[in-house]
């Protein structure tokens, strides 16, 4: 495989956003599709979703809160992909998949307004995760609803506030310090200077249409990976989410390292 496609969206609803997401898988064709933000039971999800066509599909959700999908393209990788929970889900927020030596995470962080501190138990515990899987040699492409606008420039200046979760200044310590163990926001590393690049905006007042909003949606990356990204972008015209997908490209063609099998849990 040269190229490899990977896609997040926080689609607020899965049984809303249906067709939708039908429609931009279809065109799309990510090699790997993250969904966060359910709202729905397995047994919930629309018959449609349940077997995305040519896809190896895992969905991991509860009644009207939480949940995320993650899943893999049959025609990009030949072996079954493993699926599984990294020791820090809770509330169906994280699912992995691993295969051969890479591992893709779709992951919904806490938005932190009910419980702040269960969010920063959560970073934490995300962070070891990172740590042991960079110490493992295996390849990491970690994507989701981080829930964190990373720096001041990830938020539209009218919405700027330290004070608000989501900005303080803890949460942006522990996301510097996740990225500290091997990996690389991708979307800043490739649009290092836009002052307007955001995933997330607030629902009234006409905020998406007018590009105020916050960037909270990511696609973190092994920095081997990382170095053969070509694009990583914020689709904002797509769907009626308060979050917009965000797609990633990478070019394997000079990929010529040795593939390491680990196993991970």
């Amino acid at each position: 495989m040269s190229l490899l496609k990977i896609a997040t969206w926080n689609v607020n609803g899965i049984r809303a956003r249906e067709a939708q997401v039908l429609e931009w898988v279809e065109r799309e064709r990510p090699d790997v599709v993250c969904l966060q933000e359910l709202k729905s039971t397995v047994a919930q999800v629309p018959a449609a979703l349940c077997e995305l066509q040519g896809y190896r599909c895992y969905w991991h959700g509860a009644r009207a809160y939480s949940g995320v999908g993650l899943h893999i393209r049959r025609d990009a990788f030949a072996e079954e992909p493993r699926f599984f929970h990294p020791s820090f889900d809770f509330e169906t927020r994280v699912v992995a998949a691993q295969m051969d030596d890479l591992v893709v995470v779709s992951a919904y962080v806490p938005n932190g307004g009910k419980d702040f501190a269960a969010k920063m138990q959560f970073l934490r515990d995300m962070e070891n995760y990172v740590d042991e899987v960079h110490a493992s040699g295996a390849r990491l492409v970690f994507c989701g609803d981080l829930n964190i606008a990373r720096s001041e420039r990830d938020v539209h200046p009218k919405e700027r506030n330290p004070a608000i979760i989501g900005q303080r200044p803890e949460e942006r310590e522990l996301f510097e310090r996740i990225l500290g163990h091997g990996l690389v926001d991708v979307g800043r590393a490739l649009d290092p200077d836009n002052e307007n690049l955001f995933t997330w905006w607030a629902p009234w007042r006409r905020m998406r249409e007018r590009n105020i909003g916050w960037r909270l949606d990511y696609v973190l990356a092994t920095q081997s990976l990382a170095a053969r990204a070509s694009q990583c972008l914020v689709y904002r015209e797509i769907g009626t989410s308060d979050h917009a997908p965000v797609v990633a490209l990478f070019n394997l063609d000079d990929d010529t390292g040795e593939t390491v099998t680990v196993e991970l849990v």
